[in-house]
């Protein structure tokens, strides 16, 4: 485990380090400067899969700071499409990068809510910082630490995000299991996540690149439900939005705590 999560960190650290001079729409899964990833952030057909290009161009990602963090999207989805946040609520953003949704969820959640992101990177942790205050948004925190281990007390958060991170973590029961102990009761679980076919070859998953790559580490829908329902999780939900691989798929993936 930690030789994965020490090169997916060398791997993120040079995606910040790259962001003085970044190649428009960046993601995970494209060469950023400085930084080989495994795939373009569009299909052969020129369609988005990865990036800020997945996020709609409105008020809520404009403005300095803001227009910076979402254009430095790695992710494979919009979770905050989906999370339904409300006022008042606190949310954790698992591997925040940038900070785009934690800005966005800021907004959100505003007046009276918080949202807090956690990334083990220090240089994805400046950034984001830059970017909230850029932004002017005060509602927000940026924590160093582990998707494997939340630095955050049982019962403390309303709502727990992701974007195409959880597939990154050599142990996913772990993170779920995190991300179940830090939810209070009936607390949601909305996060965008690539979810592998169930015939991916062993090439693919042997592959390094392709695991930084957002695509190597992906569970499957069988297996992401499982360990869902084993972290506690009920009414879980997961439905692909668009293919990123010829193996695997971007999928919206929720789940309630029950109360």
């Amino acid at each position: 485990m930690t030789d994965i999560r020490e090169t997916v960190r060398d791997r993120y650290a040079d995606a910040a380090r790259a962001a003085g001079t970044p190649t428009p729409g960046a993601s995970c899964c494209a060469p950023g400067a400085g930084t080989a990833f495994a795939a373009l952030n569009r299909d052969a057909e020129g369609r988005a899969v990865f990036g800020r290009d997945l996020y709609a161009s409105d008020e809520e990602t404009r403005g300095q700071g803001m227009a910076d963090a979402v254009e430095l999207s790695l992710g494979c989805g919009v979770p905050t499409a989906v999370a339904d946040l409300h006022p008042g609520e606190v949310v954790l953003d698992l591997g925040s990068g940038a900070g785009g949704d934690v800005l966005i969820s800021a907004g959100r959640v505003s007046p009276g809510g918080r949202a807090i992101g956690l990334d083990m990177t220090p240089e994805m942790l400046d950034l984001a910082r830059r970017n909230a205050e850029a932004a002017g948004v005060d509602n927000v925190e940026f924590l160093q630490g582990y998707l494997e281990e939340v630095p955050l007390p049982d019962d403390s958060v309303d709502v727990v995000i992701s974007n195409c991170v959880i597939n990154l973590a050599a142990d996913k029961r772990v993170v779920l299991a995190e991300a179940a102990r830090v939810l209070r009761p009936g607390g949601r679980l909305a996060v965008s996540d690539v979810v592998a076919d169930e015939d991916m070859d062993e090439a693919t998953r042997a592959d390094v690149a392709q695991w930084t790559g957002c695509i190597a580490g992906a569970l499957t829908e069988k297996q992401f439900r499982a360990v869902l329902l084993e972290a506690g999780f009920a009414d879980v939900e997961i439905t692909s939005t668009h293919r990123v691989h010829a193996h695997a798929a971007s999928a919206i993936v929720r789940g309630v705590l029950p109360a």
